[in-house]
């Protein structure tokens, strides 16, 4: 596996790999991997051989302009040799760990915003997150070029915010969205999770509870008032929860509902201590 620690190094990458007509595929992360990433990676791989091969370049850099705090930034976690370590054992072919000034250079002032999609939702509760986000994601697509970028379901709504940038832009990229993997008691796998308390990181688990019995009232065809007083009921019988938000939106657009009648996402977000944790499912009536 290469490691490739600015611009430069990666796009040579890249083009030794064009040159021999390789497909590649990204996976943009902020390290501190797990097996939800490295899944990322072996979808990427099969997307890959359905075309006939190519390489993967996974990406490891922790945004600032993600972060609305300075302390959450301070304290996202960083495990750089253990991320290379797992890349390797899943068979990454470059790892791209580039510095912050070698991102954004001085006096930069342009952003990249979807503006109806990045001001909802997660968006409401940590304003510029997701203009961060597709700032960062448009100069990685920028810089690596790539033939796919795989991203996570369990970040429901920045997946559906690069979607939604990668059309309007006219970005010949595909989008893979791979579904959300988890623990074995149910709690999605984040990176956040290893900021959580023994006693919040059992609590956090009323997360994954919450949707199951959200699905099992979408599918007995329940009403939108029900299903929300639910999710709610169930997430305060959890005195560690602190919740954030509770929304239940169109699956594909995200837009509003008065009924369900179509494919709906549960989307929750939930404090345990000073972690913000995010969590989806969908469900059909």
């Amino acid at each position: 596996m290469q490691i490739c620690r600015n611009k430069r190094a990666i796009r040579d990458c890249v083009s030794q790999w064009r040159d021999q007509d390789q497909h590649v595929a990204l996976v943009p992360t902020m390290g501190a991997l797990h097996d939800g990433h490295l899944q990322l990676v072996s979808r990427s791989r099969e997307w890959l051989d359905q075309r006939g091969g190519g390489k993967i370049v996974t990406s490891i850099f922790v945004n600032p302009t993600q972060f609305d705090q300075a302390s959450d930034l301070a304290s996202y976690p960083r495990t750089e040799e253990n991320d290379l370590r797992l890349l390797r054992q899943a068979g990454c072919d470059a790892a791209f760990l580039p510095a912050v000034d070698d991102i954004y250079r001085p006096g930069a002032q342009t952003v990249v915003e979807v503006t109806g999609l990045s001001r909802m939702l997660i968006g409401r509760l940590r304003p510029g997150h997701f203009r961060g986000m597709s700032t960062i994601v448009t100069k990685l697509f920028n810089i690596v070029r790539p033939d796919m970028a795989a991203f996570g379901e369990k970040d429901y709504q920045q997946l559906a915010i690069i979607r939604q940038m990668v059309a309007d832009l006219d970005v010949p990229i595909d989008i893979l969205g791979v579904p959300t993997v988890r623990e074995a008691d149910g709690l999605a796998m984040s990176s956040r999770n290893s900021r959580l308390s023994p006693e919040d990181r059992q609590a956090a688990t009323a997360l994954c509870a919450a949707l199951d019995r959200g699905e099992e009232l979408v599918m007995q065809g329940c009403s939108l008032a029900a299903l929300r007083a639910e999710l709610r009921r169930v997430l305060r019988n959890q005195p560690r929860a602190s919740i954030r938000s509770i929304d239940i939106r169109d699956a594909t657009t995200l837009a509003r509902l008065t009924r369900i009648d179509r494919p709906v996402v549960m989307l929750l977000a939930v404090a345990f201590g000073d972690v913000l944790l995010i969590d989806q499912r969908t469900a059909r009536p």
